[in-house]
């Protein structure tokens, strides 16, 4: 799930690199909701190896949602 996957890489240090087909997906679903930067492999180059995308940072939007999604948990824990 493209949360899941900022909630992985809330802490990481950016540029970060991602190889894996899922993380790609997740990262291309997360800028297009405008909650990350990232620098897309070309579109049609699927299943050819060495695709890599590289996410420049999380906006001050995707930071607020990470913020929200913590918030609703410790909500729903009470």
């Amino acid at each position: 799930m493209p949360m899941d996957f900022l909630k992985r890489i809330e802490d990481a240090s950016f540029p970060l690199a991602v190889r894996s087909e899922g993380d790609i997906h997740c990262a291309a679903v997360l800028a297009a909701a405008q909650l990350i930067e990232v620098v897309l492999p070309p579109s049609g180059s699927e299943g050819t190896p060495r695709r890599v995308a590289v996410i420049l940072r999380i906006t001050p939007l995707g930071r607020a949602e990470l913020n929200r999604s913590r918030e609703e948990q410790v909500s729903a824990n009470l």
